[in-house]
């Protein structure tokens, strides 16, 4: 993964990383007025588009899957037969996609329909080169993509509980506020194309851990006889507690896995990019490395479609006495 600087400054980039979206002094256009397309419509997709909908949004969408189709109707939102349809008829696009080649299909197919102005909200957790070329093809259309990922678990998404990275083009930043405000709880303008997903593996990199950690002390409660719900409950308020503790630790008792907010085989890939994002910038991570191997037994295991509180699992399975 590419994370070279952008032209500014470093320490402007840090002047923006810390500001929050700035106002724009203009009336914002009514939320009811914006017409919003959704591409990819999973776990995260869908709950976006609920969200929306719940705010007064008129919600198009589209996803191979006929199941998210019918999720998506049964919502009120309309089904358009491809991203290109999509594209013509909305105002701002949402992408929700799992990997760089749905990316680069998505960004090709909305290209084709795109009408000048649009701006495409892309909040997939994706490698930033991959994004940027993605950039490039709508921009050749007259549309902007601006990188945007979400810190949140598929229940935060659920429950508007989600905090939105945006970066790019600040004009276009400010013409979407109000979508932003129809799906996430806290928004962020963190300045540069790419800034975004520098955040969000920061974020992922400390989800990682703190994952694990949070098995790790369930599972010594639970060897003592204390249940991981009766811990998350005293913990989780105290000098230890952390937000997933809150929303991971409940996942831990009773296979609560087997509700996936997050599946252990999509996690892999933001793995992948967070290695690769410390090896390129030469920063030590013994913690976050730590993990890796616990995640990869999740795998071994067949816990790929589980969610990652089977981490729990693996520590409780690798730590009992051989038969």
């Amino acid at each position: 993964m590419s994370t070279k600087k952008p032209a500014s400054s470093a320490a402007s980039t840090v002047r923006a990383t810390a500001s929050r979206s700035p106002r724009s002094t203009a009336p914002a256009p009514s939320p009811a007025r914006q017409r919003v397309g959704v591409v990819g419509l999973g776990i995260m997709g869908s709950a976006m588009a609920g969200n929306l909908r719940k705010d007064g949004f008129d919600v198009w969408g589209f996803d191979p899957s006929p199941a998210a189709r019918k999720a998506l109707k049964a919502m009120g939102g309309t089904v358009c037969k491809s991203a290109t349809e999509l594209a013509g008829l909305v105002d701002v696009v949402i992408t929700s996609l799992p990997g760089p080649a749905a990316m680069r299909d998505a960004a090709s197919d909305l290209a084709a329909g795109a009408r000048k102005g649009l701006v495409v909200i892309e909040t997939s957790t994706l490698d930033i080169d991959d994004k940027a070329q993605a950039r490039d093809v709508l921009a050749k259309a007259g549309a902007v993509l601006l990188d945007c990922p979400l810190s949140g678990t598929g229940a935060q998404a659920a429950a508007k509980d989600l905090t939105i990275y945006a970066s790019g083009p600040a004009a276009a930043i400010r013409k979407v506020e109000p979508v932003f405000k129809g799906f996430t709880s806290a928004q962020f303008n963190l300045g540069a194309f790419g800034n975004g997903m520098k955040m969000k593996l920061m974020a992922n990199l400390l989800v990682a851990i703190h994952n694990v950690s949070t098995a790790e002390a369930l599972l010594l409660g639970q060897r003592w006889g204390i249940s991981p719900g009766t811990a998350v409950k005293v913990l989780a308020g105290g000098a230890g507690g952390s937000r997933m503790l809150q929303v991971r630790g409940p996942q831990m008792e009773n296979e609560g896995w087997k509700t996936v907010t997050m599946k252990i085989a999509v996690w892999q890939k933001d793995m992948k990019l967070i290695a690769a994002a410390l090896k390129e910038t030469g920063v030590p991570a013994p913690l976050f490395a730590a993990t890796v191997p616990l995640y990869d037994a999740a795998m071994g295991m067949g816990h790929g479609l589980h969610d990652t509180a089977a981490v729990f699992d693996v520590l409780d399975r690798m730590s009992r006495p051989a038969a």
